[in-house]
């Protein structure tokens, strides 16, 4: 085996390991905002508050697009690697997907944002009595 072919294998199972890192972290940060966003839920529920299912779908939503951050930059790699036409008109079309998705999970967290209170709005101004 030639220098060149021994870093170009080297190369290709370093930018497998990234894949399966970026996917990994995809895959972790859905979990850990479905489990933390269910938690919050229970924890108003649980002390009898008000649960608001905006605030939750903002709180996912955000694990949710970063999550699709993460999967669509181990789509790009895998291309770069996996130079096949039909495996690149495969992933193309994912990306294409992913990236919809997150611009419109995107453009609904801006849209959501002002609609969600804020915890200085939620507690009641105190002004000092007149001596």
């Amino acid at each position: 085996m030639s220098a060149f072919e021994a870093a170009r294998a080297m190369v290709g199972a370093g930018a497998e390991w990234t894949r399966l890192g970026l996917e990994t972290a995809g895959a972790l940060s859905i979990a850990i905002g479905g489990i933390t966003t269910i938690l919050e839920m229970a924890r108003h529920a649980l002390a009898r508050e008000h649960v608001s299912f905006t605030g939750a779908r903002f709180h996912l939503s955000r694990y949710l697009a970063l999550a699709l951050e993460f999967q669509l930059a181990g789509d790009i790699l895998e291309t770069a690697i996996a130079p096949e036409w039909a495996k690149i008109g495969q992933l193309a079309a994912i990306a294409a997907i992913r990236t919809a998705l997150n611009y419109f999970l995107s453009r609904e967290i801006a849209d959501e944002r002002p609609a969600a209170p804020s915890p200085t709005s939620a507690t009641p101004t105190v002004t000092p009595a007149a001596e």
